[in-house]
């Protein structure tokens, strides 16, 4: 029963408002002529053809009540004022103007209310006047009441819009907000994923660029040296293409692999605990690596370590690209409130970019401004080039440190 009530009120609210005030007019207009043509008490003229046309008038034009409200109270308002001076019943047609009057105290302003209610108002002194004696005080006091009641349910009634209005037009520019906010956001990651691109393609490729010159070099002097330099470039190019899928698999993450079910997109980021690979390819790359951890190593936040990784790499990449041949050194210190990693090398190279030149140390600088860290880079005074930054930890012990 409840199922078939709620299908029944859905169907009634897709229904066009004209369709229901045009069937409204119409059953209205029936009632009020069988209610006249029922009533035979009273010494007033027994309805004919010209009562039934103007019963019409007065009650029909409802139909158009939502469209020109106003104009369809003063002609329901004079068609009852006609039909009860010509003598016929005078408690009939008067209600027609009533629901002509609601439609304008919920669209029109406060002026065009007032008038409208004195139209109304006007229908039913008329009709209190030119009923039996000792009834027309009572209807002249009912007539005020209706009329009064009608004008604060179209007040409501129109404020009821206003205010379903305003919510409307709250919820759009809640919803364009938040597709702004989205379009950011997935503009803001896209930032991110191009700068975790750089890093990795950048770093791998440099050394897969020097090996891969190593090989043609030694290709036919020394072909072992040749093997050993192509399985770099082998190992170096597998681990770039699964640190990518691993990367782009974030803009896929509906329930369904990318790769076929394989779990390997999905290791976990690299961090300080992945140093010593990075150090190794280096190494295999032909720059030989010095590396010093000093404090008190502990576990750090994931987004922090990414950071401190992507710092070395950069730094080292760099060494790749611009100090060959040159020795590098990393330091990675834990202090109690910081963490700093510092990449230098003795290369005697052009000058490197240092301030806020070359794309990989913008993209680390913004990285590390993320997490509240500094970043300084430049030439050292005695030769080759130094890249440092540091990243504010939390207070030894303090749940924040702790994944």
């Amino acid at each position: 029963m409840r199922a078939r009530m709620t299908a029944w009120a859905e169907r009634a609210g897709g229904l066009d408002p004209r369709l229901a005030d045009a069937a409204f007019a119409v059953a209205l207009t029936a009632v009020t002529l069988v209610w006249a043509a029922a009533d035979h008490g009273g010494a007033w003229r027994r309805p004919d053809a010209v009562a039934i046309a103007l019963t019409c008038a007065a009650n029909l034009p409802l139909t158009v009540r939502r469209t020109a409200p106003l104009t369809v109270l003063l002609v329901c308002a004079t068609a009852s004022v006609c039909h009860h001076a010509l003598g016929y019943q005078p408690n009939v047609n008067n209600f027609s103007p009533m629901f002509a009057l609601y439609s304008v105290a919920a669209q029109r302003p406060l002026p065009l209310m007032l008038a409208g209610a004195a139209a109304a108002t006007a229908v039913w002194w008329w009709a209190a006047i030119t009923a039996e004696d000792g009834l027309a005080l009572l209807n002249a006091v009912q007539g005020v009441a209706i009329v009064g009641v009608t004008c604060v349910f179209g007040i409501g009634r129109r404020r009821l819009a206003e205010r379903n209005r305003s919510l409307a037009e709250l919820t759009e520019r809640l919803r364009r907000e938040q597709e702004d906010r989205a379009r950011r956001a997935v503009t803001e990651e896209r930032v991110r994923l191009a700068g975790e691109l750089h890093d990795i393609v950048a770093h791998h490729m440099s050394v897969i660029s020097v090996q891969a010159g190593l090989a043609r070099y030694v290709f036919s002097s020394d072909p072992g040296t040749a093997r050993a330099a192509l399985a770099t470039v082998a190992d170096t190019s597998h681990e770039a293409l699964e640190e990518m899928r691993r990367l782009l698999a974030v803009l896929r993450l509906d329930g369904e692999h990318g790769d076929g079910g394989r779990g390997g997109v999905y290791d976990p980021t690299p961090g300080l605990g992945q140093l010593g690979q990075l150090v190794e390819r280096v190494r295999a790359a032909g720059v030989p690596v010095e590396v010093e951890v000093t404090g008190s190593a502990r576990p750090l936040n994931p987004g922090i370590e990414l950071c401190a990784y992507r710092v070395a790499q950069e730094g080292l990449t760099n060494v790749i690209k611009h100090a060959l041949p040159a020795r590098a050194r990393v330091r990675v210190h834990y202090g109690g409130e910081q963490l700093c990693v510092t990449v230098t090398d003795d290369g005697a190279s052009p000058p490197r970019p240092s301030g806020g030149g070359g794309h990989g140390l913008i993209g680390m600088r913004e990285r590390v401004r993320l997490y509240r860290g500094t970043v300084v880079s430049g030439p050292l005074p005695e030769g080759g080039f130094r890249v440092s930054a540091t990243l504010p930890l939390p207070s030894v012990g303090g749940d924040s440190g702790r994944r």
